[in-house]
């Protein structure tokens, strides 16, 4: 009986054919704390966007210097597209106006890739503040005697500018708290140091539907299908007040241009499945999906905007 001679790849020093067909690794950069809800989004997208490429998409917490470590990691990754950014808007369109010094430039050292969701503005207050809405919560701040207080999760964030605009739409002088971030600002609002805060929807609603912060406002343009009840500032008589926190993907801005729109296609298809619109939605984020294209025009728009007004108001960077 012949005796069979197996040889392996490796002992005819070959790579094993397997090892050429494991998934590339491919990160998510989060300029973040792992828990928030930057983080949570991504999380929600790394497994269907890895599937839908052919990857493992690991997600990465860079946090620290206002997003500016997440974008020095991205910025010095190889430009093959295994690297993203998942930014909020404050990262990549407040930043460049709050800072006279910035580590990195949005148009020379990013390539837009997709928006993958858009939040809206809340403004929520203490469940003892004698008030059901935003007009009503300005006629109560009028007749108070010391300006009321409205946290914020930093300056120059989202919630901040928010703030400004309904100053100047209520034109009622407010004091704002800004705080490190978003959880220690709705602890002192729950708690009453603080009479309100605008934050995303994602980040208050579960304290809204306890019943531990009320809703007063919506700072957009439409109701928020978590919050149908709650009338946006133009309905209440408000106008202006207006602002958006999206977040979205970039990578390094040598990518080619074809390994672009294979990630943006994927994303596209990442934001259609069930599975996970599901779960966005449950968060109160509003997926969307875009082009290059159109989020580099709403990246120049949002910079745009928020300069002007970060400029008329004098903000500067803490």
């Amino acid at each position: 009986m012949k005796r069979r001679l197996v040889l392996t790849a490796a002992a005819c020093g070959l790579a094993a054919p397997y090892a050429m067909a494991q998934p590339k690794s491919s990160r998510i950069i989060v300029a973040f704390s792992a828990g928030g809800p930057v983080d949570f989004v991504a999380r929600s997208i790394a497994d269907k966007l890895g599937a839908e490429l052919g990857r493992t998409f690991i997600v990465e917490n860079k946090p620290g210097a206002n997003g500016a470590l997440g974008a020095a990691e991205v910025m010095r990754s190889p430009p093959d597209g295994t690297t993203l950014w998942l930014t909020s808007v404050g990262a990549a369109a407040i930043n460049p106006a709050l800072y006279t010094k910035l580590s990195y430039d949005m148009d020379k050292d990013f390539a837009p890739v997709s928006l993958v969701t858009n939040n809206v503005e809340v403004l929520v207050a203490n469940t003892k503040v004698p008030v059901n809405d935003a007009a009503e919560f300005v006629a109560w701040a009028r007749k108070q005697p010391q300006p009321v207080s409205l946290a914020s999760s930093g300056t120059g964030s989202i919630p901040h500018l928010a703030m400004e605009q309904f100053q100047d739409a209520s034109k009622v002088e407010m004091i704002h708290v800004p705080y490190k971030g978003a959880a220690p600002a709705i602890t002192d609002v729950i708690g009453g140091q603080v009479s309100a805060t605008f934050l995303d929807v994602t980040a208050v609603l579960p304290h809204i539907k306890a019943g531990r912060l009320k809703p007063l406002g919506i700072a957009a343009k439409k109701r928020h299908p978590a919050l149908p009840d709650v009338r946006t500032f133009e309905e209440q008589g408000l106008a202006g007040v207006d602002s958006n926190n999206w977040y979205a993907l970039f990578t390094n801005a040598q990518v080619p241009a074809a390994t672009v729109a294979e990630l943006n296609q994927a994303v596209h298809r990442t934001l259609a499945d069930p599975a996970v619109l599901d779960k966005l939605r449950k968060s109160g984020t509003d997926p969307m999906a875009s082009s290059p294209a159109e989020l580099r025009e709403l990246l120049h728009r949002d910079m745009a905007k928020w300069a002007q007004l970060i400029k008329a108001k004098n903000i500067k960077a803490e």
